[in-house]
């Protein structure tokens, strides 16, 4: 190589000295077994009985419902749906989706529309 190149020090080197962690030297055999608990033993040292109702934690798992909007998802893709389709109500994507709906047959669109508990006759 040329000799400004490499008083640049614009080479890398051919090897890296990266430190390799194996996976039995970040967690020993014996080490492990104090840190880690399972829920019972969780509940177990909790005491939720002074708990309010109302509050959620790992026994009582009920919450209010949420203040946000729910998202409005493509019932082909799975992605965010800003469209539905006013003659089949499906949601979708993008215009090949839209494609794809219009070229569905009733009784496809029907179960769909029943995945989503849409409860929608088609005419």
């Amino acid at each position: 190589m040329e000799k400004e190149v490499i008083e640049a020090e614009l080479v890398l080197p051919t090897y890296f000295n990266f430190k390799k962690i194996q996976i039995f030297d970040k967690y020993p055999k014996g080490q492990s077994r104090g840190r880690w608990k399972h829920l019972k033993q969780i509940i177990q040292a909790e005491n939720y009985l002074n708990y309010p109702p109302h509050q959620p934690n790992y026994v009582n798992i009920e919450s209010p419902p949420s203040m946000h909007p729910p998202k409005r998802i493509c019932d082909i893709t799975g992605y965010e749906a800003p469209y539905v389709d006013p003659r089949t109500k499906l949601r979708y994507a993008n215009a090949e989706v839209f494609k794809l709906i219009r070229s569905l047959p009733n009784d496809y669109v029907q179960r769909y529309l029943a995945l989503r508990n849409a409860a929608v006759v088609l005419r």
